[in-house]
């Protein structure tokens, strides 16, 4: 019994180690989102954060303000779309296979 409870925390301990190194992959991940045929990128790190935004000079014009914003909108969320599947990609491979319980999301 007492062999079985040190198997299990040293299973425990090697999972912990594993969630840890893919939290330090997801930091370091960059995505890419785009709208507007590319014409609105935006890069996002793997924690979410907008590393960058590139928007196609022919968008910028004072009466497609509008249309920007949406398109900027669109993109960023394309970006955190990308970044929520590339996690959850990562922690199912550590898991193995288990779902997170429903609303709790990694690493946010």
């Amino acid at each position: 019994m007492k062999n079985q409870m040190n198997q299990l925390l040293q299973q425990a301990q090697q999972m912990q180690q594993r969630m840890q190194d893919v939290q330090q992959q997801l930091e370091e991940l960059e995505v890419e989102g785009s709208s507007g045929g590319g014409m609105v990128k935006v890069v996002y790190s793997g924690k979410g954060d907008v590393r960058r935004l590139n928007i196609d000079p022919s968008l910028i014009a004072p009466d497609d303000k509008e249309m920007l914003e949406d398109l900027i909108v669109a993109a960023c969320n394309d970006a955190r779309k990308k970044v929520e599947d590339a996690a959850a990609q990562k922690m199912a491979g550590v898991t193995g296979g288990l779902s997170l319980p429903p609303g709790m999301k990694l690493p946010f």
